[in-house]
């Protein structure tokens, strides 16, 4: 895949991610604030913290792949302060590599899980799929919304193939290879000055 085509494929990914945070939260806000006030009024929707959950299990994922391309994620820097620059351009270089290898191994895991070529192979038949394989991901649903857990359970894939999407940008920018995107709106400094 040409360099440049990683770099604007993950920055095209950022900007949807980031609309899906923003839709994730005015949902979630709207959800909870539904569910006081008919709880106050004595009169409880269910289905709504069950709603609510799933949209920040969605928010959660969404947003800690867009927080990776940001570099706005967690690091301790302790050791890698006290190193060269050279030294910090080569943490960082394992870092990156590090995520790439974690969404990767993360996407192996979810593709063996959900296994869509065997679901295929039973024409898409949940129960004869469970039934030849012992996976019953396709059969459960969910407690009081009722949709299947599958739909709910995509987070994952999308945020192994996010994530690792990202992750290889930031180690083609962190090598030299490519330009470093900016990101308008974010700021992100740290003490090894990646901005």
């Amino acid at each position: 895949m040409p360099i440049r085509v990683v770099t604007s494929l993950s920055n095209g990914l950022l900007a949807v991610e980031r609309f899906a945070i923003m839709g994730l939260m005015a949902l979630l806000t709207l959800l909870i604030l539904v569910n006081v006030s008919t709880r106050y009024a004595g009169l409880p929707i269910y289905w709504i913290d069950e709603s609510a959950v799933y949209a920040t299990v969605w928010l959660t994922f969404i947003g800690a792949s867009a927080m990776t391309r940001l570099r706005l994620d967690f690091a301790v820097t302790m050791l890698t302060e006290r190193l060269s620059p050279r030294g910090q351009q080569i943490a960082r270089i394992i870092s990156a590599l590090a995520v790439v290898g974690f969404g990767f191994g993360l996407g192996i895991m979810c593709w063996l899980w959900m296994d869509p070529i065997g679901i295929a192979r039973a024409g898409f038949d949940a129960k004869t799929y469970a039934g030849e394989t012992f996976n019953f991901l396709y059969t459960e649903q969910t407690q009081t919304l009722n949709w299947p857990s599958w739909v709910v359970y995509l987070t994952l894939p999308i945020f192994a193939v996010s994530m690792t999407l990202h992750g290889l940008a930031n180690t083609l920018e962190d090598l030299g290879i490519a330009e470093k995107s900016a990101f308008p709106g974010f700021h992100a400094t740290t003490s090894d000055g990646i901005n």
